[in-house]
């Protein structure tokens, strides 16, 4: 689970807080070259800009142009990350939700099995704007849905309004997708308790993904870019090209022990298992569209709604 625990403080005191790697300098070559030398050097590099240049427009004009992903509409915990986020056909005076992950309850772990629902809550919340500076607190009246089992999520329902948190603050919340990513798609994760975005790619998916006494269905693995700590718990995880949420940050393998408290494994349909060091992983949020209706209540009954009951 990603949890801020001492094991990623201590990471971050060893490798620093979002320090990027020194990169050598390439080395100044010695002596004198020809001028047929020099001359061909130079044909080189103009056929290379050329290319590179060709190969860049032409991306341009058949990639899809990526949002811009920032911080505002995420939040701080007192152990995790979230973010205040609405469904698709969400209204604008619907009571605002917070999501993050179900290990992040103030009660503990859901066990296995077990799901809340509609349950009181007071839990507060510091809202971020765009360069991650904290403008507000946030507070829920209630868990609306939360387990642990084949999904790692948790909903809380504010007092506040989304119409009313855009007057107050001027921002907007994230816009979950309802449909389900794919692989290859660039992504971003983004840390409202670190104030601090990983940039990478959707890997692929885990037919299972078992960590402790926990299992968890069809799980987004990440490309090695995305190297999560704990607190990054609960983090949306947006697809760059639409800058909707598909997936909510949980977890990843730090020691490469099998199965085990914050090294989860991946069980394929015949109970392979393989163990992936290093490796981080979300769970994803499409799903959760189905189960919120009118005024964003909790239906659970909802055609199309396939979350784990109580």
């Amino acid at each position: 689970m990603r949890k801020p625990l001492v094991v990623a403080l201590s990471a971050l005191a060893m490798a620093g807080a979002g320090a990027a790697p020194a990169v050598a300098a390439e080395p100044t070559p010695t002596g004198s070259s020809t001028a047929a030398d020099t001359d061909t050097d130079t044909i080189t590099s103009v056929v290379h800009d050329v290319v590179t240049s060709a190969t860049a427009s032409v991306s341009r004009l058949t990639a899809p142009s990526a949002q811009a992903v920032d911080f505002a509409g995420t939040v701080s915990l007192s152990n995790c990350s979230g973010s205040v986020v609405r469904m698709p056909d969400s209204e604008d005076n619907d009571p605002a939700l917070v999501m993050t992950n179900g290990h992040c309850l103030e009660s503990g772990f859901p066990g296995p099995g077990e799901v809340v629902v509609d349950q009181a809550s007071s839990r507060s919340f510091g809202l971020l704007n765009s360069s991650g500076a904290r403008v507000a607190t946030l507070r829920a009246n209630k868990i609306a849905y939360s387990t642990m089992t084949d999904t790692d999520v948790a909903v809380y329902q504010l007092t506040t309004t989304y119409a009313q948190i855009s007057s107050s603050y001027g921002i907007s919340p994230l816009t979950l997708s309802d449909t389900r990513p794919t692989a290859g798609t660039a992504i971003s994760v983004v840390s409202g308790y670190w104030k601090r975005i990983y940039n990478c790619s959707i890997d692929g998916f885990a037919y299972g993904l078992k960590e402790a006494d926990w299992t968890w269905k069809d799980s987004v693995r990440y490309t090695s870019a995305c190297n999560t700590i704990g607190g990054t718990s609960g983090s949306p995880v947006v697809d760059q090209s639409t800058g909707r949420v598909v997936a909510v940050n949980n977890t990843g393998n730090t020691d490469g022990e099998r199965c085990t408290m914050n090294n989860p494994c991946e069980v394929d349909a015949n109970g392979n298992v393989t163990v992936r060091q290093g490796i981080n992983y979300a769970q994803q949020t499409y799903q959760l569209a189905a189960c919120f209706g009118i005024d964003n209540k909790l239906d659970l009954s909802a055609s199309g709604c396939t979350l784990p009951k109580p």
